[in-house]
């Protein structure tokens, strides 16, 4: 089955402020509890979402209508960091986001991110912060992502470079984010060489 190519990402953005935001903040453990990955999403930031007394919304820029429609999440460095858990992209990803723009990631975060095909790309804090207070100033403003020649470019005039490994660009781009559809894919081709070798 061939998997989607992601060669561009577009939509609207949101800017979460913070540096070293943890796989834990991003999905709380206790909501771990589950058989699929289905409906984490609703949880995705929920201790800072929400008062841990009153359970009332905080000012946290998710509870903010003005940027519902978000799907490209824009962040500090080191985000993704903490535990290993896939949960948390799952989170992400379920929420409706499509791609991170950040500082840097954390490096299995990323590599679970990639396996969703949900691009995470590298941009610089001044061109992270321009493009942060362009949004702030108009919600609506259109991002888009663009994989094939690393370059990030908004609808209010920003045009910038990102970085993204050279394995996780491919991967995306000829749509082969996703290592066991590609074993699936190729199980014809797996038995035939283990047939091949004597010690199979």
């Amino acid at each position: 089955m061939a998997l989607e190519k992601v060669t561009s990402v577009t939509g609207r953005a949101v800017f979460i402020p913070g540096a070293d935001i943890d796989t834990d903040r991003i999905i709380p453990a206790r909501f771990m509890k589950c058989v699929t990955f289905d409906g984490l999403g609703e949880f995705a930031f929920y201790d800072v979402r929400f008062d841990p007394n009153t359970g009332e919304k905080t000012d946290h820029p998710l509870n903010d209508e003005r940027f519902r429609a978000a799907t490209i999440l824009l962040a500090g460095v080191n985000f993704g960091c903490g535990s290993s858990r896939e949960h948390a992209p799952q989170s992400l990803s379920k929420y409706g986001f499509k791609a991170v723009i950040a500082e840097s990631f954390a490096e299995i975060f990323f590599g679970n991110s990639t396996g969703l095909a949900m691009p995470c790309v590298v941009a610089t804090a001044e061109d992270i912060a321009a493009l942060s207070a362009a949004v702030n100033a108009d919600p609506s403003v259109q991002v888009t992502i663009d994989l094939e020649n690393l370059r990030v470019r908004s609808s209010a005039g920003q045009d910038f470079p990102v970085v993204m490994p050279d394995s996780a660009r491919e991967a995306l781009v000829s749509g082969r984010w996703d290592p066991i559809q590609e074993l699936l894919d190729n199980e014809g081709r797996i038995a035939a060489k283990a047939a091949e070798l004597p010690y199979v």
